[in-house]
């Protein structure tokens, strides 16, 4: 499920839950949020950028002990293996 963040529309309208912003773990077919869930102050879905990085799930660390080798692109169809 995704993590959606609201704001409130009007700061002067609203508690410091809203104002300051807040976010809400909800299926994706659930339509977002238009209130404030403690206030019922109007709020409005915010944009935000995902988190996509490295893993703490040493998935590299088992691939490897496993035989499997990573490799990195140096360019046009040159690899360079890393493990």
């Amino acid at each position: 499920m995704p993590i959606r963040e609201y704001r409130a529309t009007d700061p002067k309208k609203s508690c410091a839950h809203c104002k300051e912003g807040f976010e809400q773990v909800e299926p994706i077919e659930t339509p977002a949020s238009t209130a404030c869930p403690k206030c019922g102050s109007t709020v409005e879905r915010q944009i935000s950028a995902p988190r996509v990085g490295g893993s703490d799930s040493g998935f590299d660390d088992r691939a490897k002990s496993a035989g499997f080798s990573k490799l990195n692109k140096l360019g046009h169809g040159e690899y360079e293996k890393k493990y």
